[in-house]
């Protein structure tokens, strides 16, 4: 199983240098791969009145291309999105930033994707938030066509492409597609669509009826669920170091391939204060 972090964007602010030396301390702990969360913008809870979403116009993301970029010539780790909002984007422009990553990477990249939850984000992308589901479909099966071929054609209900192809071609031909899933839909999508997934629930009784869900659609699609890859995530927290390690062993014994560690929202200050934390947790979860 490999360890990997989740970038802790919200609380790291926009400087360059502290992203970097977030990285590189994480590459010389010994972790594979870094994970990044993706909102373009944040709505203003002075104007939307009933907002109840966890993050708004004052909580700092980075975007998750322009920042693999930078990252892709400070360390040799794994770049995962978990996740881009697919369908507030537009297809052709993510396969295209996509491929780029995964060069700049040597093929060390994987693109989480989801449907998102923030209507306000779509509304300013201009994009339609009310059939993302029946859109994000289609935009998976034209990005591996671009990632592909280098002549692409392209008609489907929702995007159109005629005769037209990216240059260069990515290292991964398709690069690897993950779902982030949380509902009956989202789990029955990833066993017909996704090489892997980011189960939002935690081990126990509710993943084993989501995978349930996952690997029973692989089979209808006639794909073998086995190929599948999971990864978990799970928290730095007060309980201490007794508790995040039970909670990766416990998504080791569900058969994930990968496993996340967030130190956001622990209380941690600066770059240091996360390494630290994730320094503690490597040594006690030992290696992959």
């Amino acid at each position: 199983m490999q360890i990997g972090v989740v970038f802790p964007q919200t609380e790291l602010g926009g400087d360059p240098g502290a992203a970097r030396a977030y990285a590189q301390g994480v590459e010389a702990l010994g972790y594979g791969h870094v994970l990044c969360y993706d909102h373009v913008v944040g709505a203003d809870a002075e104007v939307h009145k009933d907002w109840k979403g966890p993050y708004d116009l004052h909580t700092t993301f980075h975007e998750p291309f322009v920042l693999f970029g930078f990252l892709a010539a400070c360390t040799a780790l794994e770049l995962v999105t978990g996740i881009i909002i697919l369908p507030q984007r537009q297809t052709a422009l993510v396969a295209k930033q996509a491929a780029e990553v995964d060069l700049l990477t040597g093929g060390h990249f994987r693109l989480g994707v989801g449907l998102g939850w923030n209507a306000v984000e779509y509304e300013a992308l201009g994009k339609e938030f009310s059939n993302r589901g029946a859109r994000i479909d289609e935009q998976v099966e034209l990005l591996r066509a671009l990632w592909s071929k280098q002549s692409v054609t392209f008609h489907g209900a929702h995007e159109t492409v005629t005769g037209a192809g990216l240059a260069p071609l990515p290292v991964q031909r398709p690069i690897p597609v993950w779902f982030g899933a949380q509902s009956a839909p989202a789990y029955r999508r990833v066993g017909r669509l996704a090489d892997g997934w980011f189960p939002q629930v935690p081990p126990g009784e509710r993943l084993d009826e989501a995978r349930a869900l996952v690997e029973q659609s692989a089979r209808d699609a006639g794909r073998d669920p086995s190929s599948l890859g999971m990864e978990g995530r799970v928290s730095w927290g007060p309980e201490g170091l007794d508790k995040l390690v039970g909670h990766v062993e416990k998504w080791r014994a569900a058969g994930a391939s990968h496993v996340s560690i967030n130190t956001m929202g622990a209380g941690l200050v600066g770059v240091d204060g996360h390494l630290e934390a994730l320094g503690r947790a490597i040594g006690a979860i030992g290696p992959a």
